[in-house]
């Protein structure tokens, strides 16, 4: 599905007027022809004893879409659906995921066939350490070589695992070693505001665009958050807090669609009511603020739709019964190449994976500096820097011959001054991100005439800084 995709991106980075134009046409089309498959691809099959006493086998694989940047950086996913064929091709997104951001990584990907739900947490451990000693063996696990994050069916107890089963084995004389994996919990070496950055960075990537009357008058929108209706497929980290941030802004989420039910109410569901609703509960079934929905959700009409599940649940058989003016592909391929097709014809923006939901890996990035550097940022800065402010407020002060008045029983001079915390620095850095990215893809999009098509224009500014990466190696030997 990426191929499809890339093809005629690809295409158009050989015709750009740039200095790859120069190059010549040959080495050009030879380095993107290296970029196309997947450097390395390891597949493991091994036993792990039940907690019953039986045996039971294992199959898992780790995919290395590119190593033009060193390490290569993607989630583990635990699916009883997951296949070699879709870890390469989550592989190859993650490529083109990390160019587009500018996280200086290669893309990876690994995947465990299993059903998570179906084996107890003692049997995950077991599963997930005995993974990591087999990725470790091959050369697939390190902090310069190859590291992994949570995705479908893991979270930060199985990068704790990892992070732990490498540092008292293969790991266990690199000072380095907790930085063979991110998404780990504070306690383990984590960064704060990890667990929600995938759907902050989908909050921003979409606040990038619907902002933009350039982008919202060609959908039938006006500007701005303010009472637009959202619709979220999957309630899970990235649904939950694109719901939240979204709802904070002044959307309105009027329906969420997980597994169990479809949840449906005009006038708006409270996402962290729903969300504290599923953790007491176990589910959405029965939540007081909504009421079931018969049929497909994503159909309804809507101004935003996020499906932020599992691939290809837009395709060409329903495409052209979504209503949405915006879709934001908060999943990894939740869109077939004819459904992008389709949804493009009738004036829908996609806003692509590739971009949307790259929060998560350039705060991976973030937190594997944090390992590497063995200091939590602002550390070092956060006190000198809130005493700089508190001196140029008195500054102020001293020539406007009077105090600011701060209502005392809300904030304090230090609160005024902005005391910045290890969350609020990394929630700025994402920031700062997607906004540049968006820049540049808008400028993609402006230069070839792409329209609506934002998904060729990520492509194009992927390929052509993997491009140059290789270019300026002198790979070939």
């Amino acid at each position: 599905m990426v191929g499809e995709f890339t093809a005629y991106a690809r295409e158009l980075v050989i015709r750009e007027e740039t200095e790859i134009h120069k190059q010549p046409y040959k080495e050009v089309q030879g380095i993107l022809d290296v970029v196309e498959p997947c450097s390395f691809v390891l597949q493991v099959n091994f036993p792990i004893r039940l907690d019953n006493g039986s045996i039971h086998m294992i199959r898992g694989w780790r995919a290395q879409h590119s190593t033009h940047r060193s390490p290569c950086k993607g989630g583990v996913r635990f699916s009883e659906n997951v296949s070699v064929d879709e870890v390469k091709a989550l592989a190859a997104l993650m490529t083109y995921k990390c160019a587009t951001v500018d996280v200086p990584f290669g893309g990876a990907k690994a995947g465990i066939r299993i059903n998570p739900r179906n084996f107890s947490k003692n049997e995950l451990e077991r599963i997930t350490r005995r993974f990591t000693m087999e990725l470790a063996k091959k050369g697939f696990l390190g902090p310069g070589i190859d590291v992994p994050a949570p995705d479908m069916g893991t979270g930060p107890q199985e990068m704790a695992w990892i992070a732990d089963h490498f540092s008292m084995t293969m790991g266990h004389l690199d000072l380095n070693a907790n930085a063979c994996v991110t998404g780990k919990p504070i306690s383990q070496g984590g960064l704060n505001g990890r667990v929600e950055a995938t759907g902050r960075g989908l909050f921003f990537a979409i606040e990038n665009f619907i902002n933009d009357k350039d982008y919202t008058s060609v959908c039938g929108l006006t500007p701005g958050f303010e009472g637009k209706r959202v619709i979220i497929q999957g309630f899970g980290n990235v649904g939950y807090h694109s719901a939240n941030y979204l709802h904070r802004a002044g959307a309105i989420i009027i329906g969420i669609a997980e597994f169990d039910c479809n949840l449906y109410n005009p006038d708006g569901i409270n996402p962290e009511e729903l969300n504290t609703y599923k953790t007491e509960n176990g589910g959405l079934q029965g939540f007081p603020g909504a009421y079931a929905y018969e049929g497909y959700l994503m159909e309804e009409n809507c101004d935003i739709l996020i499906p932020c599940a599992a691939e290809k649940y837009l395709h060409a058989d329903n495409a052209q019964r979504i209503k949405a003016k915006i879709v934001v592909e908060g999943a990894n391929g939740p869109t077939t190449p004819k459904a992008h097709k389709k949804l493009l014809e009738r004036n829908i923006l996609v806003i692509p994976d590739l971009y949307a939901n790259a929060g998560g890996v350039t705060v991976s990035y973030f937190e594997w500096l944090k390992n590497l550097n063995h200091v939590s940022f602002g550390r070092l800065s956060f006190k000198y820097e809130a005493k700089s402010d508190l001196r140029i407020l008195d500054s102020v002060e001293t020539y406007l011959g009077k105090e600011f008045s701060i209502p005392t029983d809300k904030i304090n001079r230090e609160g005024i001054a902005g005391l910045a915390t290890e969350k609020d620095i990394v929630h700025s850095a994402l920031e700062f991100t997607m906004e540049r990215s968006a820049k540049k893809i808008k400028e993609k999009a402006k230069l070839h005439n792409l329209g609506l098509d934002l998904r060729t224009a990520c492509y194009i500014s992927s390929m052509e800084k993997i491009y140059i990466s290789y270019h300026e190696a002198g790979f070939v030997i």
